[in-house]
């Protein structure tokens, strides 16, 4: 296993983000079973806006939490506009210490950032989630029959581990306490549109940052279109020690 690169992996904030339709997080809240009041942490802002959705349509109680201030400015504006001050608290946290409370949240939703390498996010977030409650977050994943060389190499150094499969991520989910609920990637079109959409702000982003962004765009070409790393997004609910496993689905 090599040193994993800096987390969290750059995205450029005025973006749209993987994950991030409104279907995307209305689909989430149905798997999470999201109902008014239920407390929600949306880690990552950006403008999709998915804290206001699920305090808007869905009545829950929401913290949109991230480091930069613009993009919580953002947030606040249209919670403003909206009138949804009692409903939508927006807080900037420090990636090393978030300083939230453990077992607050129903639910925490993460769309197209990766803050951590994996198994540093689902340890550290499963402390902020009540008994029973749902995570749903970002990570690049290994999609395809064939992955080139030469990606498997850029995302092994970028995570510090090789790229998981999305049926692996969800074993890694259960193995840091989840039970797993569900998995999937972006399509080769998918990738491609979010490329182009990030490949139109780097121009504005810290160099070195950009270089990396450039990087991992151009492997992904040079497979035509072909990914054979993309993002997936993935659902656990937190399990308790002993907690037993869920009946079969095939009545055995």
């Amino acid at each position: 296993m090599s040193s994993a690169g800096p987390f969290p992996l750059y995205y450029p904030g005025d973006a749209r983000r993987a994950f991030g339709s409104d279907e995307a997080t209305r689909r989430f809240a149905r798997v999470a079973q999201l109902e008014p009041g239920s407390r929600v942490l949306v880690l990552g802002c950006g403008p999709n806006n998915a804290a206001v959705l699920l305090a808007r349509d869905m009545g829950c109680s929401v913290v949109a939490a991230d480091t930069e201030d613009a993009l919580l400015a953002q947030v606040r504006e249209r919670v403003r506009a909206l009138g949804l001050g009692d409903r939508v608290e927006t807080r900037r946290v420090d990636l090393e210490r978030l300083g939230l409370p453990e077992s607050e949240f129903d639910a925490i939703l993460i769309q197209g950032r990766v803050f951590y390498p994996l198994t540093a996010t689902l340890g550290a977030l499963r402390r902020l989630l009540a008994k029973r409650g749902r995570i749903g977050m970002t990570y690049p994943a290994r999609v395809g029959r064939y992955t080139a060389k030469a990606a498997l190499e850029f995302w092994e150094k970028r995570l510090g581990a090789p790229p998981l499969l999305p049926r692996e991520l969800l074993l890694e989910l259960e193995a840091q306490g989840y039970e797993p609920e569900s998995a999937e990637s972006l399509t080769d079109l998918e990738l491609d549109n979010l490329y182009r959409e990030i490949e139109g702000r780097l121009d504005a982003a810290p160099p070195e940052q950009a270089k990396v962004v450039r990087e991992e765009i151009a492997i992904h070409r040079e497979q035509n279109g072909k990914a054979g790393v993309s993002y997936a997004f993935i659902i656990g609910r937190r399990k308790e020690p002993g907690e037993k496993p869920p009946a079969s689905r095939d009545r055995g």
